[in-house]
């Protein structure tokens, strides 16, 4: 080398690259260092920005400021050739050798040649809006020293003297060229000039595009390598402009998820095994990735050797010193490319996992769609959703580790059996032995994760169920018995979550202790084998070991994750292998043989499951013709509805066929249990349709929903809560048929939609809807209101599953009437819904403020916080987890990583006392670093084996006696840093599982006590979310990373203390390294934290889509919306896709600076080592600890940054579920009560008074309830009528204190309710309420959630519902009822509540239309039942039949909320002007047709 630089530069051999020439720099060290090493960098950065996209939407045309750039680069791409020619012509032109003029000048020409091109497509692409990328323009200066120092030479040597030569003086005129065109581009950049309004077509501010910027596609190289193209968004982010998803930029083309369906889809076919699927769509592309990570491993490992030559050539002195520049050199490259190259496949392995991400849940979507009738739990779907997918995706970054450890692992040997020979099988032996202690250990891991998984399911399910039936919940005043099922299940989760964790901790305490011992067993065999042991072996030994451990310690994790995939995998390809909705297989091929029929089914056997163990459903024959009025008719649990559901596919065939007319057109579906989408009611109705006003309007009169609309604030366009819940039941019944009539279909199946109407509306729905704008199709009506189906072609009578009978209506109704036409066409007298829709959306703003009067928006956004965590989601934390058990794990830690820079302390102290002895000796110390001292596992994911490189040394022989004391002290301060590590890991441990369990109950507790309103406006899946995911969370992913945060913070506090009290001239460094570090994760964490926010606020819509869609299969597929509920879906994915793109980008862009900023320290550590190496001033052993304890520097402030931003990642699921312990508004709970009243049986009359109630559901709107005043006395029967809209239920949502009353008070036995605690109230109340509300669990469970009744009275509440025999068959009292009771009919779930409240001892009985969907001769028996148990005690009854009242000893009027009469039944009767007079004849009318107008 030296021989080289001195031919090219002309000098002598000895000093081949003079620094100083005279008064000047020397001339080949200018042309060399100043010239030739800048004008490449500006080459390389020029050719990075070669492949700059243009811009193709609008020209955008050159300002003077790039003309001039672009003109100077061309004239200094021309001038280094010119400069040639005096050099080539005689005589020979000073000032240097021809071959290094050449070489300089075409290296000059090459690179400003391909800056020119560079700026010319930077000019045309949107950095021409701009000066362009600054670290081009930069660069593009840094070789003007060059030059200055150039033409100082020739004024030096007197080139401008006499005589002037024409081959000098043509040289210094092109180098003052050559300097004015560098001024020339300084101001072509400084003033680019020119109009800075934005061009024709163009946005019209730079940063209205901003959000539309495409990621990645189209950018140079050099872009990708350096994120640059994520600038727009970090700098949103600083700017706290990332508000929502759509400020992130879009998703490339190859990661977005329509895109991806399809690609997936390709390779993927019913039935197939997904993984093989996931492996033709991404694994050639996955595996092509395995090349990266082989190559970064390799050259991690050139960094041990290049150091270890290095420290030799410091020792020797007698290398050459162009050896040492290829050593360094070597470093820093080696350092630079292996950061490159592990970065780019960390960033493309996450794009694959990304990729893969979205075909699983696409496809777990697009299997819901097709579900059969055998589905799994909507909280099993979400858990597949939420917590598998995400481990199924783990694979991918285990899958390369599983090979790429076992290699390190080879090399790691390999050098260890350089240094020790075959002593080191000795400790390998040993590490071996701990393998199947690990596996055993890591068997038991994953059979506790099963169990885990498991209950978590069951305790997601329960929540769902929870928020499904939070109203019925708190009328009964359960939230605390079924607050301990949730808490139950919690428990059994975190006992399977406590074996885990302390299993975690005894793994990483056999690992922590495994490096000391391993390396004991080796100098002891070293030793037994008749070698000489000598300190250097010792380090080399230790440094060597702690590579070896990295594999080993980390590879049982690797297995752990690969395992967790293959779990999570089974379970989502044992849901994806559920039997299929196949209508081609299911209906006959042929439509039914005569054309005039619609429907025929002929020896059909029907089942909800595919071995028929259920109840089964036979139809022998059926034959409906075209615009024929079908009427279904039977008892409870007669198979009506499963008659529905085997027409529509949604039961399996087993035997049969069935043949439908115009099939491919789908059905208008009106289920029993409305479905109705949290959307406005215009939307609901619409259900994806184009909008046709005429038809819109025929169907609102249809379904009488004007007088409804006109009442909502903003009418139509008013959005309704999740499943309706701020409607009444006739309201969300009369919305889902409006929704089946507007599809204009052929053929309709309407499942009793007159069930919640009262007798006007249930009238004109018949006439105006049924049998006038549905008068031309064909239509099935299940209805137990027979009076309605006199004018229907045809009866259908079902009994036990088969159909028995069919005929007319005047031969079938009379067998399932139960009283005479007169009575019967009594109807009901219900609540249509008007006033329980005002009553709802107008209380949504309780407490909440989120609905405005004219918008009639009820769901808002979900909120998300900006800016950094705040401080008390920290305090909540700490707080949870415990104040003592908090300062226990920092002491724990403090002494583990003290013991750990004293057993640093201590190598470092036997190496300077080998030194002392032995003055002929010129070792180093090769003390290891702290951050290669770091044994628990989770650090792993921060610290490369490029952190734990180690000098090695040469080896120097020493007395065995000093040997073995220095081994028994560091054995003795080891095996105590292994016990502080174990203390560490079990305390943490404890700590997590406390502040988990703590968590949970705190958000449970604030959850179950939030009034309904809260639950009304809040979609269960943004709770769910909470509960499933920010849980996982706070259970899983937060303790993982506090761990590797606490670590990396202690560890760079003790290594700071060594590096100050060892080398404090190294301190220097860290001031502007520290500046560096600030400016780069400040932006880094800007935007990390909220793109965190943003995807768990956009992973919610997806939760709540899922358990949408899963709610409405029947009705989706009927319309055949299945198509539009996928698009939503990969909408609302695509969503979520930038935000988890964004965030993995953005981690890799602070990796890719950390590192080579890392990169940067240890070459330039080096470079000065070599400088003082020349002086005469270098220490070989000093170096040596300096580059090792300044590698692991970087490296800890890599991981500490990292761990940091991704901590408070996590810490964002904490905030949000605090954000839910302190902000969710609290319902009121009053006192208890004192004397006189002591005692849990105050209630011992039954009176109840109202005195003046007045209830306002927000100021500016008329009163629900305006001065109602009445006194029902113990005993007494009220039954409770009006028309919509009087306030019946409000009466009934103030007596259990749902809703706070604006005004007056409500006395129970002359108590005061607003006095009572809400537990104590609700707990002497009963009521049966107008949806039944039945949870997943036995039939005993939901009779008697609180466990206070024997069996025997639990079975004679059934009998006298008259439920026993149909509980005999789904297996007694212990017989699951499975997800809302699904096992039961719809009236045998009515009648199991009525059950419940035979049960009770309350003294006040409230009913709101219990037997709505129960057949007439039942509800007759239920009358009388009713009559008998609650003979002695109050019932207040709103009136359904209005046959049920007029037995009651009063009946209260109400109208527009104030109380018009009150009075017996006989005399109101007796009053033609009476209200309850005119009720009654109106519903005599109820079969009769309407008049001509509405």
């Amino acid at each position: 080398m030296e021989r080289f630089l001195a031919q090219l530069c002309g000098t002598d051999a000895a000093r081949p690259l003079p620094l100083w020439e005279g008064d000047t720099t020397g001339h080949c060290f200018t042309q060399l260092v100043l010239s030739v090493l800048p004008h490449a960098l500006l080459a390389v950065l020029s050719a990075c920005h070669l492949g700059t996209p243009r811009t193709s939407d609008y020209i955008i045309p050159f300002n003077p400021g790039w003309r001039l750039r672009i003109t100077a680069s061309f004239l200094l791409s021309v001038f280094p050739l010119l400069d040639l020619l005096p050099v080539a012509l005689p005589p020979g032109s000073l000032p240097g050798p021809i071959g290094l003029e050449v070489l300089a000048g075409c290296v000059t020409a090459v690179a400003w040649f391909t800056h020119s091109l560079a700026l010319w497509a930077l000019a045309h692409s949107p950095h021409g809006r701009s000066r362009g990328p600054l670290a081009l323009a930069l660069a593009a200066f840094l070789p003007a020293p060059a030059l200055v120092l150039t033409l100082l030479w020739h004024c030096q040597r007197g080139t401008f003297l006499p005589p002037l030569l024409p081959g000098p003086l043509g040289r210094v005129c092109l180098l003052i060229l050559q300097l004015a065109a560098v001024l020339a581009y300084g101001l072509g950049w400084a003033a680019p000039g020119g109009s800075r309004e934005p061009w024709t077509q163009e946005p019209l501010l730079p940063s209205a595009s901003q959000g539309t910027e495409v990621a990645e596609d189209g950018e140079s190289w050099w872009s990708r390598f350096s994120y640059a193209w994520l600038a727009p968004l970090l700098d949103r982010g600083v700017r706290g402009e990332l508000r929502q998803p759509q400020d992130i930029c879009r998703l490339p083309r190859k990661l977005h998820p329509a895109y991806l369906a399809r690609a997936f889809q390709a390779h993927w076919k019913e039935g197939a095994q997904l993984w093989r699927a996931l492996y033709g769509a991404f694994g050639c592309c996955y595996l092509a990735l395995g090349l990266l990570k082989m190559m970064g491993t390799m050259l991690a490992f050139s960094g041990p050797l290049l150091l270890s030559l290095l420290v030799g050539f410091l020792e020797e002195g007698q290398e050459p010193l162009s050896h040492g520049l290829l050593y360094v050199l070597g470093l820093a490259s080696g350092a630079v490319i292996s950061a490159v190259l592990q970065n780019q496949y960390g960033y493309e392995v996450r794009k694959v996992t990304l990729q893969a991400r979205v075909a699983v849940l696409s496809i777990l979507y697009r299997k819901a769609l097709q579900l059969g009738p055998s589905r799994p739990p909507t909280g099993e779907a979400l858990n597949l959703l939420g917590t598998d997918s995400e481990r199924v995706l783990n694979f991918a970054g285990s899958f390369h580790e599983a090979w790429g450890l076992p290699l390190q692992l080879a090399i790691t040997l390999y050098l260890l059996y350089q240094q020790v020979g075959v002593a080191f099988v000795a400790g390998l032996v040993l590490a071996l032995l701990l393998v199947p202690i690990n596996k055993v250990i890591a068997t038991r891991i994953m059979a506790s994760n099963q169990e885990m998984l498991q209950h978590k399911d069951e305790r997601v399910k329960l929540m769902a169920e929870l928020l499904n039936g939070i109203r019925v919940i708190k009328f009964f005043g359960w939230e605390q018995a079924l607050g301990d099922r949730v808490k139950a299940c919690r428990t059994r989760e975190l006992g399977r979550l406590r074996v885990i964790k302390y299993l975690d901790a005894a793994c990483v305490y056999l690992w922590a202790a495994l490096p000391v011992v391993i390396c004991m067993v080796i100098f002891i065999t070293y030793v037994l084998l008749g070698h000489q042991l000598t300190a250097t072996k010792v380090f080399t030994a230790l440094a060597l070991v702690r590579l070896l451990i990295l594999p080993l310690n980390n590879f049982p994790w690797v297995i752990n994750g690969l395992l967790e995939s293959k779990v999570s995998l089974d379970r989502i390809q044992r849901f994806l292998d559920l039997p299929n909705y196949n209508p081609e297989t299911y209906y006959s091929p042929d439509p039914p043989k005569e054309p005039s029929t619609a429907l025929e089914l002929h020896e059909a056997l029907f089942s909800w499951d595919p071995i028929g163990t259920s109840q089964k459903t036979f139809i022998g024959h059926l034959k409906v013709k075209k615009g024929m009025l079908v009427g279904i008719v039977g008892k409870v649990g007669c198979g009506k509805s499963s008659l529905l559901a085997a027409i529509t596919g949604e039961l399996h065939r087993l035997y049969g066929w069935v043949a439908v007319s115009g099939l491919p057109k789908g059905f208008g579906l009106a289920t029993q249990e409305p479905w109705i989408q949290c959307a406005t009611i215009r939307d609901n109705i619409l259900f994806g349709k184009t909008f046709d006003a005429q038809l819109y309007m025929e169907v609102l009169e249809a379904c009488a929903l004007n007088d409804d609309l006109s009442i909502l604030p903003a009418g139509d366009q008013t959005e309704v809560g999740e499943k309706g819940v701020t409607l009444s039941g006739g309201q969300r019944a009369r919305i889902a048929l409006a929704r089946a009539v507007y599809q204009e279909k052929a053929f309709y199946l309407l499942d009793d939609p007159l069930a919640a109407v009262d007798a006007d509306v249930a009238n004109h729905l018949l006439h105006r809807c049924i049998l006038g704008v549905l008068s031309h199709t064909t239509r099935l009506l299940c209805t137990h209101r027979t009076e309605y189906l006199e004018r229907a072609d045809v009866v259908l009578l079902m009994e036990a599953g088969h159909l028995v009978r069919t005929g007319p209506p005047s031969e079938i109704l009379p067998l399932v009437q139960a009283v005479p036409t007169a009575w019967a066409d009594e109807g009901q007298v219900t609540d249509s819904g008007k006033s329980l829709s005002v009553r709802n959306l107008e209380k949504t703003t309780e407490g909440l403020e989120v609905e405005q009067s004219t918008s009639g928006r009820l769901v808002q956004e979900e909120s998300k916080n900006e800016g950094a965590v705040a401080l008390h989601v920290y305090q909540a934390y700490w707080r949870a987890m415990g104040s003592s058990l908090a300062i226990a794990i920092l002491i724990s830690l403090l002494l583990m990583q003290a013991t750990r820079n004293g057993a640093d302390w201590w190598l470092s102290h036997w190496l300077s006392q080998l030194k002392t002895a032995r003055n002929n000796s010129n070792e180093g110390p090769a003390s290891t670093s702290p951050g290669s001292m770091v044994h628990f596992s989770s650090s792993l994911i921060f610290f490369s084996s490029r952190n734990l490189y180690i000098p090695l040394f040469k080896a120097t022989s020493n007395g065995s006696s000093d040997v073995h004391f220095y081994l028994m002290v560091y054995a003795t301060i080891a095996g105590v840093n292994s016990l502080c590590t174990l203390l560490r890991a079990v305390l943490f441990a404890a700590g997590a599982l406390q502040a988990a369990a703590t968590l949970h109950h705190r958000l449970l507790h604030r959850l179950l006590k939030a009034p309904v309103t809260f639950f009304d406006c809040t979609p269960s899946g943004r709770v769910l979310n909470r509960f499933s995911s920010d849980v996982a969370c706070v259970d899983d992913s937060l303790p993982f990373l506090l761990n590797i945060l606490l670590a990396n913070s202690v560890g760079l506090l003790g290594l700071l203390i060594v590096l100050g009290s060892g080398l404090p001239w190294l301190l220097l460094l860290l001031p502007p390294l520290s500046f560096i570090y600030n400016q780069v994760q400040r932006r880094y964490r800007a935007s990390f934290r909220e793109l965190r926010r943003l995807g768990s606020l956009t992973l919610s819509p997806l939760y709540t889509h899922l358990a949408d869609t899963l709610a409405g299969l029947p009705v989706l597929r009927a319309a055949g919306a299945t198509y539009r509920f996928e698009e939503e879906n990969q909408r609302l994915l695509e969503l979520n896709q930038r935000c988890q793109f964004a965030s993995y980008a953005t981690m890799q862009w602070l990796d890719i600076r950390l590192q080579l900023m890392g990169a940067a320290v240890i070459s330039a550590i080096a470079s000065i080592a070599l400088v003082q190496h020349q002086q005469g001033l270098a220490n070989p052993g000093l170096v040596g600890l300096v580059l090792s304890y300044a590698l692991s520097l970087t490296g800890l402030l890599s991981g500490l940054v990292s761990s940091f931003t991704q901590t408070e990642g996590m810490m964002v699921s904490v905030e949000r579920l605090e954000e839910y312990c302190r902000d969710i508004p609290q319902e009121p709970q009053g006192q208890p009560l004192q004397t006189p009243h002591q005692g849990i049986r105050w209630l011992t009359q039954g009176s109840v008074e109202f005195q003046d109630v007045v209830l306002v559901y927000r100021p500016g709107l008329p009163n629900a309830l305006d001065s109602v005043t009445f006194r029902v006395e113990p005993g007494e029967k009220l039954g409770i009528v009006g028309r919509t809209g009087s306030g019946k239920s409000s009466l009934f949502l103030v007596l259990f204190r749902l809703l706070e009353p604006s005004a007056g008070r409500v006395l129970l036995d002359g108590v005061d309710t607003s006095q009572l605690e809400l537990a104590e109230l609700r707990s002497q109340l009963a009521i049966i309420p107008q949806e039944p509300f039945l949870f997943s669990g036995t039939v005993r469970e939901n009779l008697d959630p609180q466990g206070l009744h024997e069996d025997r009275e639990l079975w004679q509440a059934l009998e006298q519902c008259h439920l026993s025999e149909v509980i005999t068959t789904v297996g007694g009292l212990d017989g699951e009822l499975g997800e809302r009771g699904r096992n039961l009919s719809l009236g045998q779930r009515q009648l199991l509540c009525l059950a419940r409240a035979l049960l009770t001892d309350a003294k006040i009985l409230c009913i709101d239309e219990a037997t709505a969907s129960v057949d007439q001769k039942t509800d007759q028996l239920l009358q009388q039942t009713i009559c008998q148990r609650f003979a002695n005690k109050t019932v207040l009854t709103i009136a359904h039949r209005l046959n049920t009242i007029l037995n009651s000893d009063r009946v209260l009027v109400l109208q527009a909320g104030r109380v018009v009469e009150l009075d017996s039944p006989s005399v109101l009767c007796n009053q033609p002007q009476s209200q309850f007079y005119q009720l009654l004849q109106s519903s005599q009318q109820g079969a009769h047709p309407l008049p001509g107008g509405p």
